[in-house]
């Protein structure tokens, strides 16, 4: 499906371009973000790592499923000269030549809450002796019931911490693949400013030049006519050869940024980029403690907490399961017989019974168990503070950036009006130097200040989109179209 997603983003850009070459892109920052998003290599390996996720997941899964399987040996062919036991006690080496086969269905069950298994079986075996001077004597043993269980007693269960931890850290990937594509799109959102911010700068070194050029031209006429000194007209040269020079670094500058979000984004062609400015500041209005509540709900962090405590709580637990008492119980009900012919094995079959107990006690380990359980106390601790901090800091982080999101909103807007009158400002002490009533000096000071409140005004912008971006990665929630951006890979 990309390959067309991104044959559509051309196709539906290149008709919304200004410029008539056909490798010029007119994107806004909203479409950068959409194409980085679909398609860039960050965006394609946090899916992929995702996908990685979601089947681990599903192999944790398989474990409390019940596995059934078939198991045979045909033929197990033995032609050989071994060791036999006679009933008298003797024992002698004879020549052995006999074929085995045997097929069986095999059903396990893995017991979550207590960490034993179940198991239910069922074969049989066809034994041939193979007599080069007689005819082959035939015979078989079938089992067509067996039921038994395995059960650790006081060891660590495994199965049971998995059912814990394994649907955190599940839940904590799925929202981390979130935040992973908000930092796609927190990248993309700069390099969208970076090369946006280079076509202004070009622009308005180009049109630098041109004023400067026009000024020199008419400085030169004035000289000539001894209207000003030499020097003056040497500091108007001088302005007009630092204009050339800053067409030259904004043109440098807008190449390294368009190389750079073209790589990020995945455009193996060459292509240009001709970015819509974006000056439509969104106005929705954010609470604090709303935002808190997103974040808590959506965050990865969140889950990360649950989960490193929750593997905190099974150390300690597998340290005192090892430093202890331990038992293993096996036990096993079934039902079998043998007959020289295949029905006769299946007929009146005999019930057997089979119980085991083993049991580990340690009596001298010099301290290690209780060094390992200490260690282990200890570290669940040192776990339980660090995440009491760090719940602390994510808190700070998310009330402190959602007060400095409305302040970078309203610097967006006293900076626009400080450039709009430096704009017009500079617009009238210029027509005010072409007809004699003011110097070189003060309109250089009316370029000067229009200049840094361009420059102030850009970099309000890129901050207040670049601070929104942040603040839909930090809470993975999308406050200008109130929906949460917590995502599945598709099909997954």
């Amino acid at each position: 499906m990309r390959p067309i997603i991104f044959l559509f983003f051309c196709f539906l850009f290149a008709s919304k371009t200004l410029d008539a070459q056909a490798d010029t892109l007119s994107l806004s920052l909203e479409e950068i973000v959409t194409l980085a998003q679909s398609d860039a290599p960050d965006a394609l390996l946090a899916e992929t790592r995702m996908k990685n996720r979601y089947w681990a997941y599903q192999t944790i899964l398989a474990d409390y499923k019940p596995g059934l399987s078939f198991n045979g040996e045909l033929p197990d062919l033995n032609r050989s000269i071994g060791l036999v036991y006679r009933p008298d006690g003797t024992s002698a080496f004879v020549q052995q030549s006999q074929i085995v086969n045997s097929v069986g269905l095999s059903l396990q069950q893995r017991i979550a809450p207590t960490g034993g298994t179940l198991f239910a079986r069922s074969g049989v075996q066809r034994l041939d002796l193979l007599n080069p001077d007689a005819p082959n004597e035939v015979s078989y043993f079938s089992t067509p019931f067996s039921l038994g269980f395995i059960q650790p007693v006081f060891g660590y269960n495994e199965l049971k911490w998995n059912k814990r931890i394994e649907p955190l850290r599940y839940q904590e990937a799925t929202r981390a693949y979130a935040e992973q594509m908000e930092d796609v799109a927190y990248q993309a959102s700069e390099l969208f400013f970076e090369i946006f911010i280079a076509q202004l700068n070009l622009e308005a070194a180009r049109q630098d030049k041109s004023n400067a050029d026009t000024l020199f031209n008419i400085s030169r006429g004035r000289f000539e006519v001894g209207r000003i000194a030499e020097t003056e007209l040497l500091q108007i040269e001088l302005s007009a050869m630092n204009a050339d020079a800053s067409v030259q670094q904004a043109l440098l500058d807008l190449q390294s940024g368009t190389e750079r979000l073209r790589n990020f984004i995945g455009i193996r062609k060459l292509v240009f980029f001709k970015l819509d400015a974006p000056e439509k500041i969104p106005a929705f209005a954010i609470d604090p403690t709303t935002a808190l509540e997103f974040a808590k709900q959506f965050r990865s962090d969140i889950i990360a907490f649950q989960r490193r405590l929750a593997e905190a709580d099974a150390n300690v637990a597998q340290a005192k399961a090892n430093r202890g008492f331990q038992m293993d119980i096996f036990g096993q009900f079934s039902l079998s017989q043998k007959g020289d012919k295949f029905s006769e094995a299946y007929r009146s079959p005999q019930d057997n019974e089979r119980v085991t107990v083993g049991v580990q006690v340690p009596i001298l380990d010099w301290g290690r168990g209780k060094a390992l359980l200490e260690t282990a106390y200890s570290n669940r601790e040192l776990e339980r503070m660090n995440v009491e901090q760090e719940q602390v800091n994510f808190e700070q982080e998310i009330l402190l950036k959602v007060k400095q999101f409305d302040l970078l909103r309203n610097q967006v807007a006293l900076a626009l009006r400080a450039y709009e009158v430096s704009q017009k400002r500079e617009e009238k002490t210029r027509n005010r130097y072409y007809i004699g009533k003011i110097g070189v000096l003060d309109l250089g000071i009316a370029v000067t200040e229009k200049e840094a409140a361009r420059r102030s005004y850009m970099s309000a912008l890129r901050s207040f989109w670049l601070g929104y971006y942040d603040l839909r990665r930090i809470t993975l929630y999308d406050f200008d179209r109130n929906v949460s951006l917590v995502r599945r890979v598709e099909g997954y």
